[in-house]
């Protein structure tokens, strides 16, 4: 299952074979968690970074009157909370929406990851960056988005992040979630998640039987709700212009000794 890690942590480029090596002796040791339990607590010192190799975990909070609050979901290949290497208490909690397998990284392992492999430390960055992003993105949601709008956001992002690590199909990823569950994320009631899902069926959108969803039409879905990707940053830098210096090749010598006189 460390294949998740490997394949999401490369999406940020620059990872050797030596590289993947270490990733797979520090997550060697894993452990099975129920649904429904906290992985951290709210006001936790803790020692260790948690890693899910399966299953589904989120950041939430919870409110005075008890309402629980989902901040942040991970999926397979997630790690949920690098900075508690850094900062010295957690200001939210963690639990398991579904059954999980998880790993525990000391943060003493995490510190010698980014001090002494700078590609690793690279990717993890590139990893919180993407988390941070994706959290902008979930407040413009509550903030902006129509309840269709946010369900339809979520669907397709959770698409594209389970496709990453070879968790999704074309059009269709397992969705264990309840309607609570749902409620939670998006900021709704159960009873208005229920009306939306019908709603997106009615339009022929979605297809949820079973606790799997399929995408009739994907790029329809996008479309509809004007998902844009970008923020996901599925295309790393490196890559994108990984070109640019073959251009050069391009350019008359006239130009290259002018250039050369500056």
């Amino acid at each position: 299952m460390i294949h998740t890690l490997i394949r999401k942590l490369s999406t940020a480029g620059g990872l050797t074979e030596a590289d993947e090596g270490t990733l797979r002796r520090v997550s060697l040791h894993s452990r099975q968690v129920p649904a429904h339990q906290d992985l951290t607590s709210e006001e936790d010192r803790p020692e260790n970074v948690h890693l899910v190799l399966s299953g589904f975990v989120c950041r939430y909070k919870i409110l005075a009157k008890g309402q629980r609050h989902i901040t942040a979901l991970m999926v397979p290949g997630d790690f949920c909370d690098l900075h508690v290497a850094i900062l010295d208490e957690m200001d939210h909690s963690l639990g398991t929406i579904t059954p999980c397998t998880v790993v525990e990284i000391p943060r003493t392992t995490i510190q010698d990851l980014t001090e002494n492999h700078p590609r690793i430390a690279h990717a993890l960055w590139w990893a919180t960056l993407v988390d941070e992003a994706v959290l902008r993105e979930w407040l413009v949601s509550l903030a902006k988005r129509e309840a269709a709008e946010r369900m339809a956001h979520l669907f397709c992002e959770l698409l594209l992040r389970l496709s990453v690590v070879g968790l999704a199909e074309k059009n269709g990823y397992a969705l264990p979630f309840t309607q609570l569950d749902l409620a939670d994320m998006l900021g709704l009631t159960p009873v208005h998640v229920n009306r939306v899902i019908k709603y997106l069926r009615s339009e022929d959108l979605i297809v949820l039987k079973k606790r799997r969803l399929e995408i009739p039409d994907v790029a329809r879905l996008k479309t509809f709700y004007d998902f844009v990707p970008t923020y996901l940053h599925h295309t790393p830098r490196a890559k994108k212009y990984l070109a640019a210096p073959t251009q050069a090749t391009n350019v008359s010598p006239r130009m290259r000794q002018n250039s050369t006189h500056r």
